[in-house]
């Protein structure tokens, strides 16, 4: 918490942090007078809603299907290879990405697209495609993690309850549907409300790393982080971007205020907090 003095204030090295001027709110300024405000403000949000909304389906779905395998062997090898991707940089899975998508030898072009019959696509000059692109990679890098929480909160239902839905004819659709999912749904509602905290933030190796700062896709690449990041490179002003990180810090804690409000009017003992 030190740090939120130095959004209010122009920071110079000479002086330090408490010998630097105080500027107000001028600091904010940077953010909120930009012209490109709605589309960073409009792509973080949708994409972080689209990641959440994403993961928490896949997550859930691999953690049902890993728990259904009878082999234990096979159980622990597939929790391994789905979350070994939330270890590697995002430099690394940059370069993965581009190994698929180079305009002249990545795989989608000389492979998949040639297989079709299709001609090559310029992937990193069409914005399109990006949309999908990222919360795809997103999907595959952190999903895993995801589903491992998930497979922990199946491991802890009690047998006796699918013992008695057998008994009671009850197919695996509906155990899942009756009882795993019910049994689960405190820990979906802790790591959704968790989730909301970060809505006003990026991922920016995901966002610059991986589309390769491209110029033509910044209408659907370019986030509060990754537009802080260039704008403080050129002006090297760390009050603005401390002001930056204090916006999405404040956004977040809101959020996680507002959805925990909302999951206590919906059933109380469900809340966080």
């Amino acid at each position: 918490m030190f740090g939120v003095f130095i959004a209010f204030k122009n920071i110079n090295y000479i002086d330090g942090i408490f010998g630097s001027p105080w500027v107000g709110t001028s600091n904010f300024d940077f953010l909120f007078s930009s012209g490109s405000l709605i589309r960073i403000t409009r792509n973080t949000i949708l994409y972080s809603l689209a990641f959440m909304a994403v993961n928490l389906v896949l997550s859930v779905g691999i953690a049902v299907a890993i728990n259904e395998l009878r082999r234990k062997f096979l159980a622990k090898s597939y929790q391994t290879f789905i979350i070994m991707p939330n270890f590697l940089s995002m430099v690394v899975v940059s370069y993965l990405v581009y190994a698929f998508l180079h305009p002249d030898f990545g795989f989608m072009n000389m492979t998949v697209l040639k297989w079709f019959g299709i001609d090559p696509v310029y992937w990193y000059t069409e914005k399109a495609f990006w949309p999908y692109i990222l919360i795809l990679v997103n999907a595959w890098k952190g999903v895993g993690i995801g589903a491992v929480i998930y497979i922990a909160a199946i491991a802890g239902i009690d047998p006796e309850y699918y013992e008695a839905a057998i008994i009671d004819g009850a197919s695996k659709w509906k155990q899942m549907i009756h009882i795993t999912l019910p049994s689960i749904q405190p820990i979906i509602i802790i790591m959704t409300i968790l989730s909301m905290g970060s809505i006003f933030s990026a991922d920016f190796g995901l966002f610059y790393q991986v589309p390769q700062d491209s110029g033509a896709l910044y209408p659907v690449t370019d986030v509060v982080d990754t537009y802080v990041y260039r704008s403080l490179m050129k002006m090297n002003d760390i009050g603005m971007s401390s002001a930056a990180a204090l916006v999405q810090a404040v956004v977040g804690f809101i959020m996680v205020i507002a959805t925990n409000a909302a999951v206590r009017k919906i059933n109380r003992e469900q809340a966080l907090f």
